[in-house]
């Protein structure tokens, strides 16, 4: 299967269609200390993290501002992360890999043979595990060797799921995979945006602390947990109530190409926010996420240089800090 990845997404999001998720890849942490290490530095419990659940996580400086969001699957005695293919030499190498040494025995490396695909439609889950109970996001389920993980729907109901293929496909397994049901990169793109759900780059790693990437509400942070890099920080945020602003679905009419990541977004002359994730689709318009300020969502929003209206989106979950009593 090859990755036909256009600049646009189609209008309508096809179904059923799978798409290879090839900005991403996957790192396998393995070694006796492999859950004592990530549970030091993420945001998420590894007692989370079991053959039937596979939930986020984000990693963090020490000020409490996030470099890098995960999936954690659990693989027999190691745990598998996927994160963005253009963050991950500096996250593997140097930010995670630093404090490994503390860890005699456990490694984490690029998982070569494992390749993510993106489904889109809830036949999927009939097809590849009809037996199972996929209801949740996270719920998991292995299959010879892969895995079938459900994923967060589109704000306008669209099933979702991820299918981390580790090796080769089973004949059986393979034929819901045809040519004719492949669809492109920027189309699971756009239904990660439709699902509200963010990916950081190099151009926005350690801007935002990950409640303001709504990352509580995808289940990324677990506020129970023991001490981790970051935590103080993100603990504050949340038992103190100080988020002011957070990740916002916006759409962009009448332009020519979707906005990179940090364009500006402006109330009048002033800047109350950025893009974080953007995606054009054949008519000029785009969709995106921006971290805005909330005292400025309900006004009206442009983007900076272009000028384009933005208009707010529907989420597929609700953000209950944007309530002025919460």
């Amino acid at each position: 299967m090859t990755d036909k990845t256009p600049a646009q997404a189609d209008q309508s999001l096809p179904t059923p269609a799978f798409a290879a998720v090839s900005d991403h890849l996957v790192a396998r942490v393995s070694g006796p200390d492999a859950r004592s290490f990530l549970n030091g530095q993420l945001s998420q419990s590894l007692d989370e993290v079991t053959a039937a659940h596979s939930p986020r996580a984000a990693a963090s400086t020490h000020k409490g501002r996030a470099y890098a969001l995960f999936r954690l699957v659990s693989d027999g005695d190691d745990i598998l992360l996927s994160l963005q293919r253009d963050c991950a030499d500096d996250v593997i190498k140097a930010r995670l890999g630093r404090f490994l040494m503390l860890y005699r025995g456990t490694g984490m490396a690029e998982a070569e043979n494992i390749t993510i695909l993106g489904l889109l439609g809830a036949e999927w889950a009939q097809w590849l595990a009809p037996d199972a109970n996929l209801e949740a996001a996270g719920d998991t389920v292995q299959i010879h060797g892969h895995h079938l993980i459900r994923t967060e729907d589109t704000a306008d109901g669209l099933a979702r799921f991820e299918f981390w293929q580790q090796g080769p496909l089973t004949d059986e397994l393979a034929r819901p995979f045809s040519d004719d049901r492949l669809t492109t990169l920027a189309n699971w793109q756009a239904s990660e945006i439709a699902a509200g759900v963010p990916a950081l780059t190099p151009d926005s790693q350690e801007q935002y602390v990950a409640q303001m990437l709504n990352w509580q509400h995808l289940n990324g942070v677990h506020f129970k947990k023991g001490c981790y890099t970051g935590q103080e920080v993100i603990a504050r945020m949340h038992f103190l109530g100080q988020l002011k602003k957070s990740l916002f679905r916006l759409k962009a009419s009448g332009g020519t190409a979707a906005p990179v990541t940090g364009t500006p977004i402006l109330a009048g002359d002033k800047a109350v926010g950025e893009v974080v994730n953007a995606v054009g689709f054949s008519d000029g318009s785009a969709e995106l996420l921006a971290v805005l300020r909330h005292d400025a969502a309900q006004g009206s929003l442009q983007l900076a240089e272009s000028g384009q209206e933005l208009a707010v989106m529907p989420l597929p979950y609700p953000v209950p800090e944007r309530e002025p009593d919460t």
